[in-house]
């Protein structure tokens, strides 16, 4: 979870869909971009870059704006997850072609609690 927030956020997108997402069984690693002093969030613990998290990680999913993607981009190519999930309103074309030359799948603008659960009506 790139960019997660911390529950005293809540109501926040960064916050609220973590917290689905946990519930639904999901495991998550919150990678925090503010909040220097949180060494936990939702009860797991907090890593600052996404190479510092150990093993695989099969999807990153991104709460950052457009404009700070590409401050992330060596951060996500180093650590080659399967795939990149940037949540609604969140588009960057050539970040998203960045990651596709080197084999990462990558999701835009689309909210990941709002599929899983349209899939889980399904």
């Amino acid at each position: 979870m790139l960019g997660i927030k911390t529950v005293t956020q809540r109501g926040q997108p960064a916050i609220e869909v973590p917290r689905y997402l946990d519930r639904a069984g999901f495991d998550l690693v919150p990678v925090p971009v503010y909040y220097p002093e949180v060494e936990t969030i939702l009860g797991r613990p907090v890593f600052r870059r996404l190479v510092d998290v150990p093993g695989d990680i099969d999807l990153v999913n991104v709460f950052r704006k457009p404009a700070d993607l590409a401050g992330h981009l060596d951060d996500i190519l180093a650590k080659h997850p399967a795939a990149v999930w940037l949540q609604s309103g969140i588009r960057d074309d050539a970040f998203a072609a960045a990651l596709m030359a080197a084999g990462i799948d990558v999701v835009q603008d689309r909210c990941l609690m709002v599929d899983h659960r349209h899939l889980g009506a399904a």
